[in-house]
């Protein structure tokens, strides 16, 4: 149990700070709503009319984010495989090798179907 307490204690402040931030921006932060300020809002663009229950996003969204997930799967895999590249010798080369090509594959099938252009 004595190896856990400085993880516990980790847990126990970082629990601490989010309840503090959250309690002290309600009792410090403005009152004053309005309209704009309970519209949604992202990277400045203002947000058009959606239909009654939600409407219909473009499949580009959830290509780029399929290529997002990718990639961090790829940096998973690519950090570990890097702190033990000297015990897998080739075996790990050859098969990293395969692993990026793979990841290659779907980085491609996603420039090609417009995912990594933005309009």
């Amino acid at each position: 149990m004595e190896l856990y307490m400085p993880v516990v204690a980790l847990g126990i402040i970082a629990t601490g700070f989010a309840v503090f931030s959250i309690v002290m921006s309600a009792v410090v932060g403005p009152k004053r709503y309005n309209r704009a300020k309970l519209d949604s809002y992202e990277c400045g663009i203002e947000p058009t009319p959606q239909p009654v229950g939600g409407g219909r996003f473009p499949v580009k969204y959830y290509i780029t984010a399929m290529l997002f997930i990718v990639f961090d799967i790829e940096i998973i895999f690519l950090y570990p495989w890097a702190v033990a590249f000297d015990n897998m010798a080739v075996f790990g080369l050859v098969e990293m090798i395969l692993f990026i090509l793979t990841v290659f594959v779907a980085y491609a099938y996603v420039w090609r179907r417009g995912g990594l252009e933005w309009d």
